[in-house]
């Protein structure tokens, strides 16, 4: 029994690193969706973004089930993640080469109930992500004496909750820094939403190895290979972002 609870003490070490992370790529969307607003609305509608993602969290724990067996969910999140990304991409490096800042906010219509509803959808999309690498993690873990709920082994079902939990506690501090972070390296807006459009591929991957999909293997998307791949292209781009974008002079020189 002792060597069980050591199984899940470790795996629920590896879930909350694990989500922190994810919850770390949420809270920076949060803070390059509403960077455009007025200090006073950013900072609201960040709040509500975080609330937002308390709340889909739990409710996909609760939804796990179905959200693991249905791959219509995950491909709608992983598109809408995915166009995010091109759409940023599009825009601001294809679209709008000759345009002045103003222009941009007029014409993307980015007003204060917009952006939240814009976030409010990203959230989703992050919430049944982490959810789901939650699952794919707990699911592999031995029965336990506890009860079941939800369908699933009352152990399992504690370790999920506990780190989707973890993940929104670093989400509600980590939004108001990346907001700073933004203001110093305007540069960091571009890496973000790469690595949105990176998560969306993830999220396209679980559904293609879907068991009602079958275009790649269904055991790819947990593999060894494919999790380096994974792991290595998203800290890649975050720390090739890191020292490629440069600090804001204006704000610097203060």
């Amino acid at each position: 029994m002792e060597s069980i609870w050591l199984e899940y003490g470790w795996t629920l070490i590896i879930l909350i690193g694990l989500e922190g992370i994810l919850s770390a790529d949420n809270a920076l969307v949060l803070a390059v969706m509403a960077k455009h607003l007025p200090e006073k609305q950013k900072k609201k509608a960040i709040n509500y973004g975080i609330l937002m993602a308390f709340f889909f969290r739990f409710v996909s724990i609760f939804l796990i089930s179905f959200l693991a067996g249905v791959w219509q969910v995950q491909a709608i999140g992983a598109a809408y993640l995915i166009y995010l990304s091109l759409k940023y991409v599009y825009s601001n490096f294809i679209s709008k080469k000759n345009e002045n800042d103003e222009e941009k906010a007029k014409k993307a219509g980015s007003g204060f109930w917009p952006t939240v509803g814009k976030i409010g959808i990203a959230d989703v999309a992050f919430a049944v992500d982490s959810v789901l690498a939650a699952f794919a993690l707990a699911i592999t873990l031995p029965k336990t004496p506890l009860p079941q709920f939800g369908g699933m082994d009352g152990g399992q079902f504690a370790v999920i909750v506990a780190g989707t939990i973890a993940g929104l506690v670093l989400i509600k501090f980590a939004a108001s820094w990346f907001v700073k972070l933004l203001d110093k390296r305007p540069g960091l807006e571009t890496v973000a939403y790469l690595i949105v459009g990176w998560v969306g591929v993830k999220l396209s991957v679980i559904t293609l190895a879907h068991k009602d999909v079958g275009v790649l293997p269904q055991d790819f998307s947990h593999s060894t290979g494919w999790t380096i791949v994974f792991w290595g292209v998203l800290i890649a781009l975050a720390v090739g972002g890191w020292f490629l974008s440069g600090r804001n002079a204006k704000k610097s020189s203060k």
